[in-house]
């Protein structure tokens, strides 16, 4: 069983929280999205209140090992600052002499963010040597990192073989919560719906669903392998013909244990991604060549709100089109409003799929947004997170 830090005793220990403040930056290193810091700050709160002395800890970016000044900390700390009123201190490293002695100085109650873990690439690649270093700086290792725990990482897997007292954040909590309440022993019917650019990036998590849902809700991009499956022409469109024996067994699996599996009937096309594209809307079944399947169309987003009127659990992970382009959102933002507005138990998973359903509104009319989008998949698929997986090791 996995700890939560409320069970842990925190009071004059140096505890080192594993968070994800991997926040975007504009060219300035200004950060223009801040809510990976706002998602952390309850499980921070929580243990500056009890008296920690707090050792936080993070990756930015992709500095491949390197110290990149564009990936520092900076701007993080000097946000985390301001958000909790309280002065947080960057470390000029992550481990060394010089974070060592900044961390014996730690009163009860102070805060340190140590600095970008990869800049040193020992943290992508689980080093044992660099996991105790971490390891060394505290008596307590949370790990409040949804987003960055299908990574076998030395702050998220390696660190939790070198220190005693292992725990999860509220963050933590609130995922593995949610997710259990929705593929875990789901109030029914529980509806999937499915959608984003290729069958190979879900098809793990399609086979496992399979096992779960009442209803299977499949678009996007990759809905046109399914259709191809069916033998209809999809002109142009993103396919992979390579998974179109796969996509016929999702098919008559479905059929075989009743589960609705429902496909496109119409979308979208145009003969280029672009804003000021000529665009048509056409059956599934008259897609010309030279055109491509860019959302669905008026009938599949009616047909796809009708298969969720009944839902009381709803596990939503992937767009219906390139919502990112005018005259392909109408699908995404159709399918955003009736996730929103249904009474059902609404999880969101991904990051397109979260940023789509706050782009149209409804991210207050959601129950759940998850904070991970690999992390969340590799739960999809139905495999355990390495993080965890090290905390139960850690806390057995």
């Amino acid at each position: 069983m996995i700890k939560y830090i409320d069970e842990l005793q925190l009071k004059g220990k140096r505890v080192l929280m594993r968070v994800d403040f991997n926040v975007p930056l504009d060219d300035g290193g200004n950060i223009t999205d801040d809510n990976r810091i706002r998602a952390a700050l309850p499980t921070i709160e929580y243990a500056i209140k009890q008296g920690a002395r707090l050792i936080l800890c993070s990756h930015l970016g992709r500095p491949k090992g390197k110290k990149v000044e564009k990936y520092s900390l900076k701007p993080v700390a000097k946000r985390l600052s301001e958000l909790i009123n309280k002065e947080v201190t960057l470390a000029p490293d992550c481990i060394g002499e010089e974070v060592e002695e900044l961390v014996k100085k730690l009163e009860n109650g102070d805060i340190v963010l140590l600095e970008n873990l990869r800049f040193h690439e020992e943290e992508t690649k689980n080093d044992p040597e660099f996991s105790a270093q971490l390891a060394s700086l505290a008596d307590i290792y949370i790990n409040d990192a949804f987003a960055v725990s299908h990574r076998a990482h030395a702050s998220v897997v390696g660190i939790c073989e070198h220190i005693k007292e292992c725990g999860a954040g509220f963050l933590m909590k609130n995922e593995l919560t949610y997710f259990e309440q929705a593929l875990g022993n789901p109030v029914r019917p529980l509806v999937a719906i499915v959608g984003g650019a290729k069958v190979s990036s879900k098809l793990g998590a399609l086979k496992n669903l399979m096992d779960k849902v009442d209803k299977l809700i499949i678009g996007g991009a990759m809905a046109n392998t399914f259709l191809l499956a069916k033998g209809l022409n999809t002109g142009s469109s993103l396919i992979e013909p390579e998974l179109k024996e796969d996509a016929q067994f999702i098919m008559e699996s479905c059929k075989k244990q009743g589960i609705k599996l429902y496909l496109p009937v119409d979308c979208v096309i145009a003969q280029e991604i672009k804003k000021d594209a000529l665009t048509k809307i056409v059956p599934c079944l008259e897609i010309p060549d030279g055109w491509m399947s860019l959302d669905i169309g008026p009938a599949t987003t009616t047909l796809f709100k009708e298969a969720l009127d009944n839902a009381k659990t709803i596990v939503w992970n992937g767009p219906m089109g390139a919502f990112e382009i005018e005259p392909f959102s109408i699908g995404t933002m159709g399918i955003s409003h009736a996730v929103g507005s249904s009474h059902a138990l609404t999880i969101i998973g991904g990051g397109d799929t979260a940023h789509a359903i706050s782009l149209y509104g409804q991210k207050n009319n959601v129950s759940y947004i998850s904070t991970g989008g690999g992390a969340f998949l590799t739960l999809l698929e139905g495999k355990e997170l390495p993080g965890i997986k090290a905390l139960k090791k850690c806390s057995n």
